[in-house]
Order: C-alpha cells, then structure tokens, then sequence
C-alpha cells in the first residue's frame, strides 16, 4: 500500500499540476456560477448578470466571457468544496476588494428579482471564506439590492 502511494507521488508530472492550478477570473467565474445554481435553477438574467459582470471586472470580450462560465460550470460541478477558488481569491486580494467581491456575488442573487435562501446561505458561507464581517456582509447585501 505504501509502495503504491510513493509512486503515485512520484508519478505526478509538475506541468500537469501547473495547468490545473486557477487564476483569478476562473475563482471569481466559479464563485459567481456557485451563487447562480444555489436555488436549483440558473435563469437567463442571471446567466446575463454573470457575463456582465466577467465582462466590466475582468475586462473580458463576451465570448471569453461566455467561454470562462463555461468552464467555471463544469469545475463548479466537479469541486468538493469551494477552498480552491476562496484561496485563489484570498491570495490575490485586499479586504477592500473581498468586499466587492461579495457584493458581486449578491447582485448575481437578486438579478432574478427573487432572492432564495440557497442563494443567500451561499453568499454568506463564501463571505465567511473571504474574512467578511458581518457589518460588511449586510452593508454588500443592501448595496446590491438597491
């Protein structure tokens, strides 16, 4: 058992671990897509919201855009958990930025006019993750609802 452990360790090829690794928008895309497909169902003005927001953030064309949900979804679909991508975002960002991250996140959640209870225990849990107090968490909240 333990022979077949170490070689399985030493089998791991670096590049290959390299290309797995996420960047920035591909963490900010997979958190986005996570909210939108809190409630069960992914709506349009959602889908729209997201896109939107890779677009102006990120300063993505709409086809890179399209392309990042794209590949965020089925690495939403694959993931444990959401560690990978909260790290990614933990690295690369101030509190002042996590913030407006979160904030991101709530207007995907309201972009459907309904505000589901999935969607808001999601944002919550990822603001947790981000180091969000929970004064900055309400003030994201009402911020993206008006």
């Amino acid at each position: 058992m333990l022979s077949h452990i170490k070689k399985l360790l030493q089998d791991l090829n670096p590049q290959e671990l390299a290309r797995n690794e996420l960047d920035f928008n591909t963490a900010l895309a997979a958190l986005l897509v996570e909210v939108m497909r809190a409630d069960g169902r992914s709506s349009k003005r959602e889908l729209a919201k997201v896109a939107q927001i890779l677009v102006t953030r990120c300063e993505l064309s709409a086809a890179q855009a399209d392309a990042l949900i794209n590949k965020a979804e089925s690495l939403v679909e694959e993931a444990i958990d959401l560690f990978a991508f909260v790290k990614q975002i933990n690295n690369q960002t101030s509190d002042v930025e996590r913030t407006e991250i979160v904030e991101l996140l709530w207007h995907v959640a309201f972009a459907d006019d309904e505000l589901d209870s999935h969607e808001e225990h999601i944002v919550r849990r990822i603001a947790g993750l981000l180091y969000i107090s929970h004064s900055d968490f309400i003030a994201t909240k009402l911020a993206a609802k008006k």
